[in-house]
């Protein structure tokens, strides 16, 4: 294992940050040198960011704590494109006004996570600023001569789309371009010399690497992160009712924004197996810490979930939004489980083990057969203990028994308890 010097490095490395990196060694020596400025570009997309991207900014906020200099890139001008990265077919144009309401919308919650004042304080670009204003020949002339069709059609987004006989514009095809100099344009305004994203970023960050050497003679670095999945295969942030979005503003609209109430309850929901790797991920929580919580065992995991989602609360929300989520959730399910007449079925430990869900709401008379059990799952409508199950292969465990008792409930009428004896 390798020995780092730098507080950065060591971090996102413990952490579980690092995937690929194209030179750890210099990049170590750079942040155990000096001030490191490094930069993360979001693309307007949308008028909120959700969890899928909070592990890009926890990098900015470990980059910051490092005694790095991080900066937020919007991606007013990339946006314009659609970035073909990790997609098989090509986005919808926005207009400008949308693009602006979108970045408008992002913006609120860099704050939370990162300082914009300091010694070291944390830098919102645009790239806006420098494409919108670009000439297209004198581009072609300045950048494009740096890049070959060679190189480019083995890019993987590229590969993808040909050889699925997949159509790619040659506005996509001009992305990987537009990025890349970002990076020189970021070296250039304020000595930025790395630049982090998600593994699908690879292709995108190297080019930019190559083309900061190119252009400007920068030793430059990229550092990219694994595709973060849950236990059960799925993808981070996404559930039955839709993304985890980071806003809780209503003014952009229902389906951009989660409650703090809504966003606890996401990671309490969190599976035993993903409880130490998000923690280590998500929160600032010591790693000692981390650590003891995971090794918890059977009902006793719950506490490790609980403090999860109270620390990721906190960061985003604030404290006394934590608190207050956390005593809605225990009123909730305590007034559930004392509603009237709600049936009771006896389970061993042995028998809830691995207990698969639709076994159990069979069992709990919820469906009359697996297949009625699979499609109160596709409609959403299947809970454990309020929360909704989105994989038929969800299985039971003691770290879902709250106060003796695993609520299960179809729609907001029909509920059943399992007892464990």
């Amino acid at each position: 294992m390798t020995e780092y010097r730098s507080d950065l490095m060591k971090t996102l490395t413990e952490r579980g940050f690092l995937y690929q990196c194209t030179d750890e060694e210099g990049l170590d020596a750079a942040a155990a040198k000096g001030i490191v400025t490094g930069y993360i570009g979001f693309d307007c997309t949308a008028p909120s960011l959700h969890v899928g991207s909070l592990v890009q900014i926890m990098m900015l906020r470990h980059l910051q704590r490092a005694g790095g200099r991080p900066i937020v890139l919007l991606g007013g001008g990339t946006t314009k494109i659609g970035d073909p990265s990790d997609k098989d077919k090509s986005r919808p144009i926005l207009t400008n006004a949308l693009i602006e309401a979108n970045k408008n919308g992002i913006k609120q919650v860099f704050s939370k996570f990162v300082d914009f004042d300091g010694p070291n304080a944390a830098i919102m670009a645009d790239n806006a600023d420098w494409l919108d204003g670009l000439g297209y020949i004198e581009f072609l002339r300045d950048v494009g001569k740096l890049f070959t069709v060679n190189r480019m059609i083995t890019m993987e987004t590229v590969k993808r789309r040909l050889e699925n006989e997949q159509p790619m514009t040659f506005l996509e095809f001009n992305y990987p371009l537009l990025q890349s100099y970002d990076f020189v344009e970021l070296y250039r305004r304020y000595g930025c010399t790395l630049q982090l994203g998600g593994s699908d970023q690879w292709g995108n960050i190297t080019t930019g690497v190559d083309l900061s050497r190119r252009m400007e003679d920068a030793s430059c670095y990229g550092f990219t992160t694994p595709l973060i999945t849950t236990a059960s295969g799925g993808k981070m942030g996404k559930t039955a009712s839709g993304a985890i979005w980071l806003n809780a503003d209503p003014s952009f609209g229902e389906n951009y924004m989660r409650t703090p109430y809504e966003y606890w309850q996401f990671w309490r929901n969190t599976d035993d197996a993903d409880v130490g790797r998000f923690m280590r991920l998500f929160t600032d929580l010591p790693l000692g810490e981390i650590a003891a919580l995971e090794a918890l065992e059977g009902a006793e995991i719950n506490k490790a979930k609980i403090r999860l989602a109270n620390e990721a609360t906190a960061m985003l929300h604030g404290k006394d939004a934590a608190a207050q989520a956390e005593a809605t959730a225990t009123q909730t399910f305590t007034q559930g489980i004392a509603a009237a007449g709600l049936p009771t079925f006896e389970v061993s430990a042995s028998e809830l083990s691995g207990m698969g869900i639709l076994l159990a709401t069979v069992t709990a008379g919820l469906a009359s057969s697996n297949g009625e059990a699979r499609r109160h799952i596709k409609a959403g409508a299947l809970k454990i203990n309020d929360m909704k199950v989105d994989s038929h292969e969800r299985t039971l465990s003691e770290s879902d028994v709250q106060d003796g008792v695993i609520k299960l409930s179809v729609g907001k009428k029909k509920h059943a308890l399992l007892r464990l004896i």
